[in-house]
């Protein structure tokens, strides 16, 4: 009886882990519903739902409207989220980043939290956060629910249940992301897509400055109790750690910033796997202190996800000199190849490929060559021979923009934006960055983006967004000024250029509606709120608080035209001053001339279309099975000219359903097309671009698709709505 008694013990205990893990499992893995960023925690964005398919999608209708009512009036705020939808309710973020939770049925709000009632620094400064949120993550543990996300720097821990933050977890419902990095952080630090779950630890990544001052950016593990860490993982390697070898400079870990995850991630729960996609080191396009490969920059890392124990990484750039970060999470998919049945990852890129892995060995499953690229750089600057192409999956944008691409919208136009192309002298990809100019393309945002690509986990076909613009990367000395009658201005025109060039542009006009100009700055700002935007930055400006006080009243005496005043102490010379945050590194000798997208002078791209597209990859044999025009100029359409596509932020969803689902164009539209050709079989207007990856859930036999429409991006109107439709 004794041995029984056991056994039933044994039994019950079993039974409980089970159910727990089934209930993990279920939150990690269930196709039905939404319950984390990209739908579940593998990354796919597919649902199993079938109830709207391609014979009723036509009938499609808006089903409720949620408006916030925190849009920007001028237009610059945006609303990225992907919500999740969890027991009936729906969880995300308004463009202000206030946390909300609806009935995901009917719309209607059961709660609202506002970071501001806890923060006074947000109630009192409207730019104290960066105020762009991809998404939300959820936890229980029996009666304790919490929501996390990120809201600048801090990552709040909210009640699931009544939108209150959970004082357990942190600093009073709080962690804070500039902590636990292994050095002083002088530099803009914010969270901008969600970290992910794995059993009770929260794996979190952060965006951080692009420039040489960038902070250190390790993948850190949180208590989701507590908010204790639990552990880390260097990015750029420590002494005694793997990597650390491959530096040529051995202090690198000291000064040097970057290689972080700010893309997000995803997780084989029954590996106990997180794959974590970096980004480059910090100075984006002249790597002249930071010779070597850069490790683990431009990586996909596999990581014990309860230790952080490094198990495998590629390196899809080496020594990046062109800002191509890993873009989006990695898309988890069993496929069937050479026979046998392979537990793969698939990455995408920003220069238009899909990489993929045995993802428990690393090894690749189809052949990547390390190919030869030029290598001529700037001077100082030690370019890398090869990079890595992979020969299957076929790429998904295009991969060369020579003379024959120039747009022939009009004979006109077709000879501007030539005698504008052939300015650009390289014309070859992973041609180092120079001052005869190169071409990037596909361009800085991408091909892939941040909207990541959609898996059908029953096909093994991938979903896949792309824009197709050209951009150019000039580079420049950077520019010096005697300040010779020693003005305060005069002195902030020296700082400009060594902080603010590289976006504003020499002549501060900044670039088409992505970039603003400052020429006028003076008539609709004062010094006070400058310094503000400066600190704390605004929209897709990062915050520039590592910057000196006497650097900053430079810049904005200069910006402002502040009448004559004499510069004193360490401004006074042109001598900059010293970068704390450079750990002693001098200053790059070269800068970019701006973010030059190819653009014609009605705004649209200088590349013949399709300028937007949307494909289809079968992952067993890497073929790719079609590319369609994704997005629409109307009035381009109207003169006969066939379907153009537009630029695209944000991605896709596919359903078992037969439907691909995607707003992320220009045009304001929601689309949904057939997942077997690439036909658009239905469409419907939006309140404001949708620059957002739509969730999709099931709730007692009703489907919903829901799409949060902010806009604010390239020139778009601002919004704060989300709109669902169902039959």
């Amino acid at each position: 009886m004794r041995s029984l008694s056991g056994y039933m013990s044994f039994l019950l205990i079993v039974g409980l882990m089970l159910s727990c893990n089934s209930n993990n499992n279920k939150l990690g893995s269930d196709y039905k519903g939404w319950t984390n960023y990209a739908g579940t925690k593998d990354g796919a964005r597919y649902s199993e739902s079938e109830v709207i398919t391609l014979a009723n999608v036509n009938k499609l209708k808006v089903a409720w409207t949620y408006s916030s009512n925190d849009k920007d009036a001028d237009n610059r705020t945006q609303n990225q989220c992907n919500p999740i939808m969890v027991k009936g309710v729906l969880y995300g973020t308004t463009p202000t980043l206030k946390l909300f939770a609806l009935n995901a049925v009917t719309g209607k709000q059961q709660w609202l939290f506002d970071p501001a009632t806890v923060d006074t620094s947000v109630k009192h400064d409207p730019y104290a956060f960066y105020k762009i949120n991809r998404g939300v993550v959820y936890w229980e543990d029996g009666d304790q629910k919490r929501i996390f996300y990120n809201v600048g720097n801090k990552v709040y821990g909210i009640n699931a249940d009544n939108g209150q933050p959970a004082i357990q977890f942190g600093n009073k419902g709080h962690i804070d992301m500039t902590e636990n990095v292994g050095r002083m952080v002088h530099s803009f630090v914010a969270s901008t897509t969600p970290g992910i779950i794995y059993r009770d630890v929260l794996i979190m990544g952060v965006r951080v400055a692009e420039s040489q001052d960038a902070a250190p950016a390790p993948i850190r593990a949180y208590d989701v109790h507590t908010g204790k860490l639990r552990w880390s993982f260097n990015t750029i390697p420590h002494p005694g750690e793997k990597g650390y070898d491959t530096w040529e400079d051995k202090n690198a870990w000291k000064s040097l910033g970057g290689a972080n995850n700010w893309s997000g991630m995803s997780v084989d729960e029954k590996r106990g796997i997180v794959y974590v996609p970096t980004g480059s080191v910090g100075g984006d396009f002249y790597g002249g202190y930071r010779k070597g490969k850069n490790l683990y920059a431009n990586s996909l890392i596999a990581l014990d996800a309860a230790t952080g124990k490094y198990i495998w990484h590629f390196q899809f750039v080496h020594h990046d000199l062109w800002d191509r970060d890993l873009p989006a999470n990695p898309n988890l998919v069993t496929i069937k190849h050479n026979g046998k049945t392979i537990d793969a990852v698939a990455q995408i890129t920003k220069h238009g490929y899909i990489f993929m892995f045995d993802r428990e060995t690393g090894e690749p499953i189809f052949p990547i060559k390390e190919t030869p690229v030029p290598t001529t750089g700037l001077p100082g600057e030690q370019p890398w021979p090869t990079q890595p192409i992979p020969t299957l999956p076929e790429p998904f944008a295009r991969q060369k923009f020579g003379p024959e691409d120039v747009t022939d919208i009009s004979p006109e136009v077709h000879k501007a934006m030539m005698e504008k192309y052939l300015k650009v002298k390289n014309r070859v990809m992973f041609s180092p960055p120079s001052k005869e100019g190169g071409w990037i393309f596909p361009g800085f945002d991408g091909g892939g983006e941040w909207g990541g690509a959609a898996v059908d986990q029953q096909t093994k076909i991938l979903y896949i967004n792309s824009s197709e613009l050209p951009w150019a990367q000039v580079m420049i000395d950077v520019p010096k000024n005697d300040n010779k009658d020693h003005t305060l201005a005069g002195a902030g025109h020296v700082f400009y250029n060594k902080y603010c060039i590289s976006c504003h542009g020499i002549d501060q006009k900044g670039n088409d509606s992505t970039i603003p100009g400052l020429t006028d700055l003076n008539k609709k700002y004062n010094e006070t709120q400058v310094q503000t935007i400066i600190n704390n930055g605004r929209n897709m400006m990062p915050a520039f608080k590592g910057i000196a006080d006497e650097e900053k009243k430079a810049i904005v005496a200069f910006l402002l035209k502040t009448p004559e005043k004499e510069a004193t102490g360490p401004v006074r010379t042109t001598k900059p001053l010293p970068a704390k945050a450079q750990g002693g590194l001098p200053d790059p000798p070269y800068t970019m001339v701006g973010y030059d997208r190819f653009l014609d002078k009605d705004g649209y791209p200088g590349i013949k279309p399709p300028w937007g597209t949307l494909n289809a990859v079968n992952l067993e044999t890497g073929k790719l099975l079609w590319k369609v025009p994704l997005g629409e100029y109307a009035e381009l359409t109207k003169k006969g000219i066939p379907v153009t596509g537009t630029e695209t932020y944000g991605g896709p969803l596919v359903t078992k359903g037969g439907l691909v689902f995607i707003a992320a164009t220009k045009d304001e539209k929601i689309r949904a097309f057939d997942k077997s050709t690439g036909k658009v079989v239905w469409e419907a207007k939006l309140p404001a671009a949708g620059y957002a990856t739509p969730a999709c859930y099931e709730i007692d036999g009703k489907q919903f698709i829901v799409i949060s429409c902010g806009g604010g991006k390239i020139g778009s109107k601002s919004d704060d709505t989300y709109v669902a439709f169902s039959l």
